[in-house]
This record gives structure tokens, sequence and C-alpha cells, in this order.
């Protein structure tokens, strides 16, 4: 059953008790990779592959996305900055134990195209953020494969 959130303001992102932050170089502009993000919800799947499902909702102020394995979310978007920064709340979620969290994903121009920045900023009790820092290696590799899987999709549609 959905369970709704704090609603946390975007400064979470730099303020929760817990925060997993990853970085990858993309080889396409900052502007490729945030049309991805904020503007092609639907094909989320296609490169992230804990994402089953993503769909925009509230005209483009939410997203409702499920992961692979049953986990779903309610999102309100936080913050859309065309090639700059795409954040998101998560206001209803089955995951247990979860208060509050907030996703930002930071955009910023590299020699090598862009850099990608995402933070998972959580709050919960003790033992879920013992259980998420647990899974930081997974959740890292899952980042990583989408990244790489995210440039590859983008490369075939600037040669296609």
């Amino acid at each position: 059953m959905p369970r709704r959130l704090n609603a946390v303001k975007l400064d979470f992102v730099e303020s929760a008790p817990l925060r997993l932050v990853f970085t990858a170089d993309v080889a396409a502009t900052p502007s490729e990779v945030y049309r991805a993000l904020a503007e092609d919800v639907e094909g989320w799947p296609g490169w992230f592959r804990s994402v089953a499902w993503a769909k925009p909702t509230r005209e483009g102020a939410g997203r409702d996305v499920a992961l692979r394995g049953g986990v779903r979310f309610q999102e309100t978007i936080m913050a859309s900055d065309p090639a700059v920064r795409y954040a998101y709340r998560i206001d209803e979620t089955n995951l247990p134990g979860v208060r509050a969290m907030l996703e930002e994903w930071r955009l910023t121009p590299s020699g090598s195209g862009t850099r990608v920045r995402w933070t998972m900023a959580v709050d919960g009790p003790g033992p879920l953020r013992v259980g998420i820092r647990l899974a930081k290696p997974g959740v890292g590799h899952s980042f990583r494969d989408a990244v790489r899987r995210l440039e590859r999709r983008l490369a075939s549609e600037q040669a296609g």
C-alpha cells in the first residue's frame, strides 16, 4: 500500500541524513542528456534497467515510476532547469521505512561531453539507512550501467 512521505524542499538534497552521490561522464551535450531525463520520461526503461515503466503525470509536474521488483513511486518535479538540473521528490511509495526522499540529476559540461551527478537523498530510521548504505555498490553499478546505456542511446539517435 502506498505511503505518503514528508514533503521536503529542494535543499533536502544537501541536508538529508543519507545521501548517495554518483558521477559519470557521457559523450553527449547537457541538452541531450536533459531531454532524456526530463522530456522523455517514458523512455527511461530503455536505458535505466531498474525502471520497469515511467510516465509523466499532472501535465508534466509529476511522474509515476515503477522499478523492477515492484517498488512504485509517485513524484513531484522540484527542479527542471534545462541542460543543468532535474530533481524530483518522492511523495508516495510502497517502499517500507522511507520518511522522505528526493533525487537530483546535475549536468555539467565536461571535456568529453557532460558530467552527470546523481544524488539520492533519503530520510528513514537507522535500519533503513544501514540497508541503503549496504546497497550503495549495487545502486552505483545500476547508475553507471544506466549512464552507459543512455550514452549509447543518444549516440544512436544522433547517427539515425
